[in-house]
């Protein structure tokens, strides 16, 4: 069973959010909160696998909110999917360096919702191909890297490098395997110790590694 927060400042935006979630068998929605202070409190007492969190919300943001459940060894665990209006809205790349999971529209379908919250969920990052360009326009203004993040580089192997290339490009555990010729259990295992040996949370903050280390550059793959 996938536990999910919703939070959302407005009311029949989170409420419906709630009913679509609670009628998959799969899903519960273990709390509702209308701030990202609240959003905390609920979190620390429920454990969910999984928060749905609105970024613009008065009290605490959703940005902040998603820094302090990062930064607590008691939700740390919980994957943030951030409520946006506009796929392309201007504080997605700080919400994905703060520890989102991934971001979904607020008029997203039934069906995409709860897809959505499986796959962030069984560790996958939802990041569609607009939002990893902004990733890539954002750095395009960037001539310097950071040579802390770059120097672990040095520690992946091969293999493990054409990973995260994929990664960084958005494709899925399946994709990769097929483009690489490996089974989706290895694919899976090298996933694992990329998060682990360059110091990610998840998938998304390995998208935003391989930009802030430099192998990825603005305009070309290493």
């Amino acid at each position: 069973m996938i536990r999910v927060l919703v939070v959302d400042d407005q009311d029949l935006v989170r409420e419906g959010f709630a009913v679509m979630l609670s009628l998959c068998d799969d899903i519960e929605v273990v709390g509702q909160a209308s701030d990202g202070s609240e959003a905390l409190a609920v979190a620390i007492h429920e454990r969910p696998d999984v928060v749905l969190m609105d970024i613009r919300m008065p009290v605490m943001d959703g940005l902040e909110a998603t820094r302090r459940l990062g930064a607590d060894s008691r939700t740390a665990s919980c994957k943030v999917v951030i409520l946006t209006t506009f796929d392309l809205d201007e504080y997605v790349f700080e919400a994905l360096r703060l520890g989102a999971s991934g971001f979904l529209l607020k008029d997203t379908r039934r069906d995409q919702l709860i897809d959505a919250i499986r796959v962030v969920a069984a560790g996958e990052a939802l990041l569609s191909p607009r939002i990893t360009r902004t990733i890539i326009e954002e750095f395009t203004s960037r001539p310097s890297i950071d040579t802390a993040k770059a120097k672990l580089l040095e520690t992946i192997t091969e293999r493990e490098r054409d990973v995260l290339l994929s990664v960084a490009r958005g494709a899925s555990n399946a994709e990769i395997a097929e483009a690489l010729f490996m089974g989706a259990g290895t694919v899976k295992s090298h996933v694992s110790h990329l998060l682990t040996k360059l110091d990610a949370r998840d998938r998304a903050q390995l998208v935003v590694f391989a930009y802030e280390s430099g192998f990825i550059r603005a305009g070309r793959d290493e």
